[in-house]
């Protein structure tokens, strides 16, 4: 039987966000083929570093992994988008210094999974949903450069890549500025269930699945 292990943040996690309604992880088991099903070992609030520990968990029967992650550690740089700085150069390179340290992590982390010898798709950060425009589009440019790096890995790895930036759209689908809502979280159970049937059927190579 198919079992798919959902790992990463609370993207996955959203259950305490949906106000009474189905979390991704219900919503998931609800969208897949008669004969699957699914665990949720993602954990609200988690970054890279805390990857290792879900990977620890993984049920021994687990014959799909799904990752997202990277979105919080994309906040916990967020004094990148307040620094007062003396050029945008400097700015850029405040950037790419914290990019640097995501990408390397971010492959360390997928390393790990892969090294579980399961199929794998990982998941691009969505841009969230923030009150202020000028802030959401600070937001929106910092995170392309996160994103770059975890599309980067999943190239260079041949993996299936989950667009959330392309799922995740529009204000109903955030229940607040960075967690999904029951709508939003409708949306990604789709998009996994598309993604992990390619996973399991098309021929090696990467390819990015939105709605």
């Amino acid at each position: 039987m198919p079992h798919l292990i959902l790992l990463g943040d609370s993207v996955f996690d959203n259950g305490a966000y949906a106000n009474g309604g189905p979390a991704v992880i219900q919503q998931l088991q609800a969208q897949l083929p008669t004969g699957w099903r699914a665990t949720l070992g993602a954990i609200d609030g988690s970054t890279t570093d805390d990857i290792a520990a879900q990977l620890a968990d993984i049920p021994d029967d687990a014959t799909h992994l799904v990752l997202s992650v990277g979105g919080n550690n994309a906040l916990l740089r967020a004094e990148v988008l307040e620094s007062p700085v003396a050029s945008s150069g400097e700015a850029l390179l405040m950037l790419a210094d914290a990019v640097d340290g995501f990408r390397s992590s971010y492959r360390q982390v997928v390393d790990a999974c892969l090294a579980r010898g399961l199929p794998l798709v990982v998941c691009t950060v969505y841009n969230g949903c923030f009150p202020e425009p000028t802030f959401q589009r600070r937001v929106t440019i910092a995170l392309a450069a996160f994103n770059d790096a975890i599309v980067r890995v999943a190239v260079e790895k041949q993996l299936q890549v989950i667009e959330l930036r392309l799922v995740c759209t529009s204000d109903e689908d955030f229940a607040n500025p960075i967690e999904p809502s029951v709508i939003g979280g409708g949306k990604i159970a789709q998009a996994v269930v598309r993604a992990v049937a390619l996973a399991s059927t098309a021929s090696p190579g990467a390819r990015v699945v939105g709605l």
